[in-house]
């Protein structure tokens, strides 16, 4: 396993994994565990548990269901739903990916362990890009609970909003090979100009064959000053206090990443997330306060003449 002193890559982003953008990775991994432990459960994450157990975190989360009824004010049921099915569908996005494919970049990668519960093709490399603390503990509690990655695990220690491409090429990423990529929970933290410059920098960086995985909300300015949605918000802040919504950037203007990667010369498909529950038979409240319903899975492939 990749140790942390082997991190490649600068030091500038300085969250952990319970502050900021960090602590929702924390989040994510709890509702990854209750999922797992969930009878039925559309994803297995041995360690996402472990993850949750081994975080000082400033409020108690979750990682089973005790059984009992939604909290209508905090739907961790409806979090770890959400997250059951993202994981299920990226986690089929990189079993057909690899397919002739052997470098994969998690972009953000967070608490994600696909590296080791996903069954990889031979020869394959894993690059999991985020900032250094929160691949520190990563790797940490991976090490205590004696994880093995099932591919060349390759960790970059970044700050996405800042130049990344030189460490990741210093990890032994070819951009001269075809390549796949997944942003899992990124956009939505993101401002417009940094997601176009985040799919300008993968465009350059990819030839053709190459795919990305994004997962997209649609207009997020409206559903902040939606009176129901700050109604459920304001109560989920009271409880737990910690409002996701102040990391959101305040722009009024969607940036439309299936437009973009279309007149750059990708074939994109958008699969909504409703209909992606749908097919995996799970549904989800009418309200609630996780982007099921405004939420999209946008999947492109670079073109020969991309």
């Amino acid at each position: 396993m990749t140790s942390a002193s082997e991190f490649a890559g600068g030091m500038s982003a300085q969250w952990d994994i319970v502050t900021g953008v960090g602590f929702t990775a924390l989040a994510v991994a709890a509702g990854r565990a209750m999922e797992t432990n969930r009878e039925g459960g559309l994803v297995s994450d041995p360690y996402a548990e472990a993850f949750v157990r081994a975080a000082d975190a400033p409020i108690e989360l979750p990682t089973r269901s005790d059984g009992t009824e939604e909290d209508p004010d905090v739907p961790w049921s409806t979090m770890a739903r959400y997250m059951g099915v993202r994981s299920r569908y990226f986690d089929e996005y990189f079993g057909t990916a690899s397919a002739g494919v052997s470098q994969m970049v998690l972009l953000a990668a967070g608490l994600d362990a696909r590296a080791f519960r996903l069954n990889w093709p031979a020869g394959t490399t894993v690059y999991e890009l985020d900032a250094p603390k929160v691949l520190e503990f990563k790797d940490r509690v991976l090490g205590e609970q004696g994880a093995r990655p099932r591919a060349d695990r390759r960790l970059v220690a970044v700050d996405l909003r800042e130049e990344w491409t030189r460490p990741l090429r210093a990890a032994g990423f070819d951009p001269t090979r075809p390549s796949a990529w997944l942003a899992e929970g990124l956009l939505p933290f993101l401002p417009n100009a940094a997601k176009e410059q985040l799919l300008r920098t993968v465009d350059e960086l990819t030839v053709a064959g190459s795919t990305i995985e994004l997962e997209y909300v649609a207009d997020l300015a409206s559903l902040r000053r939606d009176p129901d949605f700050i109604e459920r918000r304001n109560r989920m802040v009271e409880r737990i206090g910690f409002d996701i919504t102040q990391l959101w950037p305040d722009e009024e203007e969607d940036f439309l990443v299936d437009t973009w990667l279309r007149e750059h010369g990708w074939a994109v498909t958008v699969d909504h997330v409703d209909d992606v529950a749908d097919r995996y038979g799970v549904q989800f409240e009418e309200e609630t306060m996780f982007p099921a319903h405004g939420g999209q899975f946008v999947t492109a492939r670079k073109s020969a003449g991309g």
